[in-house]
């Protein structure tokens, strides 16, 4: 499995499992240590994943975090954990005092299902008072997956994730900003948008004329905006089904018509297939074989063949021109060789 379906997975274990965990240490070893794994991090191992880190605080020595994790013998990540029901908010200044002696730049609040991340963005060696980065394994989205992604062992560069952690820091900013302006237009806000449209002087009378209008044609164009974005997946499902039909081909010319065409669930793998590689969608290709169904790109290059007229369900991804046929229980399996998928793209695009 790829980055993304461990961390949904563990999502799913964890919303799932949460109130068997009766203590602290129930939610570290079954919550918060996998999530360490997920990063590609070995838990086993010493020379990256320390539990207890001490971190003497200032008069206070020998206190000591949950865990740290090391690149190089330094730490570079701290994680301070607590029992799944603790309001986080609570908690703030314990780790505050540990990375401010400490060499790490990031440092990470959880209690295993929400996880707030810390950097020292506005004064150096200083954590930050706000986390520039929450998720929720209640709530995880593909968005919020990409953001820790960069703090995964193999992706993780100092520069890159300071850079990344400074444009989500103002990004979250920016959009609590808007929120707040959308909900309750400041005058100045009101203003501005007023002097757009009005030319006379603007009295009180005037401002909470104005201000009743800003407010409702915020919540218009949302509405709007909405409405749009549903009439465009409509459109695209509409367009994509008929796409389907048509891109569907047989290098047989003699096969029936009825041999031509696919099943439902052949139709949604070539579907899965073409979302995972949405770039290149229009020139994928499903051809239907008598035992499986092939997809090529430019209908000559293939990129994976489907066996799921058989018993079980296989896929085959031709990494380095050999075959490679596993197994999979179901379609959404398809999206843990994402990554073979797009190997295949770019082997071939080279």
């Amino acid at each position: 499995m790829d980055f993304k379906d461990d961390l949904k997975q563990l999502g799913k274990k964890v919303c799932s499992q949460k109130e068997t965990a009766q203590t602290e240490a129930a939610t570290k070893m079954a919550f918060i240590v996998p999530f360490i794994r997920a990063l590609g991090y070995d838990t086993s191992n010493l020379a990256e994943v320390v539990p207890e880190y001490t971190c003497d605080a200032g008069i206070k020595k020998g206190e000591k975090i949950d865990y740290a994790i090391l690149k190089n013998g330094e730490p570079i990540i701290l994680i301070e954990c607590k029992h799944w029901k603790q309001n986080l908010n609570l908690h703030g200044g314990q780790l505050l005092r540990y990375f401010h002696v400490s060499k790490a730049k990031f440092a990470i609040l959880t209690n295993g299902i929400e996880y707030l991340f810390y950097s020292d963005l506005v004064a150096p060696n200083k954590m930050d008072e706000k986390p520039f980065l929450e998720i929720n394994f209640g709530r995880l989205n593909d968005e919020a997956i990409e953001d820790v992604k960069k703090f995964h062992k193999s992706y993780f560069d100092l520069d890159i994730v300071s850079t990344a952690a400074r444009d989500l820091k103002y990004k979250r900013e920016l959009k609590a900003a808007i929120k707040s302006e959308m909900e309750n237009p400041s005058e100045n806000l009101v203003r501005v948008l007023a002097k757009q449209v009005y030319t006379g002087a603007i009295n009180q009378k005037w401002l909470d004329f104005f201000t009743d209008l800003v407010k409702c044609s915020f919540s218009q164009i949302i509405n709007e905006r909405i409405e749009d974005l549903l009439a465009l997946a409509k459109k695209n499902n509409e367009e994509q089904t008929g796409k389907i039909a048509i891109d569907v081909q047989n290098e047989n010319n003699d096969k029936t018509e009825q041999e031509l065409k696919l099943n439902e669930e052949e139709i949604e793998a070539f579907k899965i297939v073409k979302a995972i590689l949405s770039s290149y969608a229009d020139r994928l290709h499903c051809i239907n074989r008598s035992d499986y169904i092939s997809i090529k790109l430019d209908a000559k290059k293939t990129i994976c063949r489907l066996f799921l007229k058989t018993s079980g369900k296989y896929i085959d991804i031709p990494i380095d021109g050999k075959r490679n046929r596993v197994e999979i229980e179901n379609l959404k399996d398809i999206n843990s060789h994402s990554d073979n998928l797009f190997k295949m793209v770019v082997k071939y695009e080279k």
